[in-house]
């Protein structure tokens, strides 16, 4: 089982290595900006690397919505973003499932993000795999619940869509973990990606907060049962940088078994 971090992108060769990593995740521009990602200078050296790459899209993306100032945008945006994670040899290009405003009906949610792939196709494909990733809060969220994600899948599915499941969301998102792998494979049929961390916060609170895996709410026993039972690469997204990260692909390994980097 590959294991790794999500890592500052400036050199996430070496944060890898810092970490012991099999595998590392990071922006390829600012998270929170419209900006296109640019060529980067190390592209040689992450396509060569025995390191797994994992690029995560910006967190504005949102091709769910009907405000067309953000859903467009967000097309182009992820569309560059699969272009430039193809060029990394990335194995994936991870985006939140999205949300609708209040009071739109969910299915033009879902119909918007069919849209997202149409337009992906017509425009010469991702050329790297998408990986929709489940999400904490919400109530007109496109991912949070069992429920939304298998309307969405009905949607998207025909396109080979992957799946990352994050255990800090689907917590505090009100999803049981017992069993949660079993119920994510009846509607997606797969998982692509762990991203493992605990919650700071309660069940069904909502929140987005991360915690190392061996503090928090969630007990970290139940955390290792997921991750053993989707039996798919890892990532920590968890605080504490290197030690912080570092302490929880240890505790992984150990409790899983793994390769090291």
């Amino acid at each position: 089982m590959r294991i790794g971090a999500h890592v500052d992108s400036a050199d996430p060769l070496a944060e890898a290595a810092s970490r012991a990593a099999d595998a590392v995740q990071f922006f390829l521009s600012d998270p929170q900006g419209w900006e296109a990602p640019e060529p980067r200078e190390d592209a040689d050296r992450l396509r060569a690397a025995e390191v797994d790459v994992y690029v995560h899209a910006p967190y504005v993306v949102n091709v769910a919505t009907t405000n067309n100032r953000i859903r467009i945008p967000s097309r182009k945006l992820l569309l560059g973003h699969a272009t430039g994670a193809a060029a990394i040899g990335a194995k994936g290009l991870i985006v939140h499932g999205g949300h609708v405003n209040a009071g739109t009906d969910l299915a033009i949610g879902f119909d918007n993000w069919r849209k997202t792939f149409a337009y992906a196709a017509d425009n010469g494909g991702f050329g790297v795999p998408v990986l929709i990733e489940n999400t904490a809060g919400g109530d007109n969220a496109c991912a949070r619940r069992l429920d939304a994600l298998a309307r969405l899948w009905d949607a998207v599915g025909a396109y080979d869509v992957g799946f990352c499941l994050d255990t800090c969301h689907a917590h505090a998102g009100g999803e049981e973990l017992l069993d949660l792998v079993d119920r994510v494979k009846a509607v997606t049929g797969r998982i692509d990606l762990i991203h493992a961390n605990n919650s700071k916060d309660a069940f069904g609170s909502g929140r987005d907060r991360h915690d190392n895996l061996a503090g928090g709410t969630i007990d970290p026993e139940l955390l290792v049962a997921v991750i053993r039972a989707a039996d798919a690469p890892v990532i920590v997204e968890t605080p504490g940088g290197v030690d912080g990260q570092g302490n929880d692909i240890a505790f992984l390994r150990e409790h899983l078994g793994g390769t090291t980097a």
